[in-house]
């Protein structure tokens, strides 16, 4: 099954690399049905309108690190109750108290990797063991990191397929999506958060800085491990 899984993406992202998101999603929903879900940062609600308005009531999953910026719990309440979507909130299974007991206070400045893998990438994991494919809202031009993304991928990691249907959508296809649908932002983009994680690990980018700049300052970390 995994070998056919693996077939059927690395198919599927040749076939739609220059087909419209929408497309991309449509394909997903009928393919996979209820068990294709989306991942959500709350960064804005883009992917998750793309994909509801394709596949209403489809299972949105947040991970909820207990490191995360009022203002975004306050956008994934805001998308719970205006879009047709299951909102999901994933959390760890050990608290922050409990965490800062087994590994010390703020293990995310002295071991963000293992804070990340503790805190987003083993409840991600978890959540998406009853599910066969996933989308996310990567994009191309957000990183060097990512200039490769196929619209639709094998995920190695998991034994999953995943969608990233805005992969080839430029900073003004965002902007432009947001303004002609009136989608929920993140106040805090408007606040000079181009890119946002958790409170402890995100600080605001000045004017010309790299809008991941502000994730992981001051360290060499670029990814929380969740995409590889």
């Amino acid at each position: 099954m995994t070998a056919e899984t693996e077939r059927l993406a690395r198919r599927a992202g040749r076939e739609l690399d220059a087909a419209p998101a929408q497309e991309i999603v449509r394909w997903a929903a009928r393919t996979f049905g209820t068990r294709f879900a989306v991942a959500s940062s709350m960064q804005d609600a883009v992917l998750v309108h793309l994909v509801s308005r394709v596949a209403p009531g489809v299972d949105v999953l947040f991970l909820d690190t207990g490191y995360h910026f009022a203002e975004t719990l306050g956008t994934r309440d805001a998308v719970a109750a205006t879009y047709d979507v299951n909102l999901i909130t994933v959390t760890p299974r050990q608290t922050v108290a409990e965490q800062d007991s087994a590994y010390g206070p703020r293990l995310h400045d002295h071991d963000p990797d293992r804070c990340c893998g503790l805190r987003k990438v083993a409840p991600l994991d978890r959540a998406l063991a009853r599910y066969d494919a996933w989308a996310t809202g990567l994009r191309r031009v957000e990183a060097p990191t990512r200039a490769g993304t196929p619209v639709v991928s094998y995920d190695a990691q998991r034994g999953k397929v995943q969608v990233a249907p805005m992969a080839a959508w430029s900073d003004a296809d965002v902007e432009d999506y947001i303004a002609e649908h009136g989608i929920l932002v993140n106040p805090l983009v408007a606040a000079g958060y181009p890119s946002i994680g958790c409170a402890p690990c995100t600080r605001a980018v000045a004017a010309g800085e790299d809008p991941r700049a502000g994730r992981w300052a001051g360290s060499t970390k670029t990814e929380c491990g969740i995409h590889g």
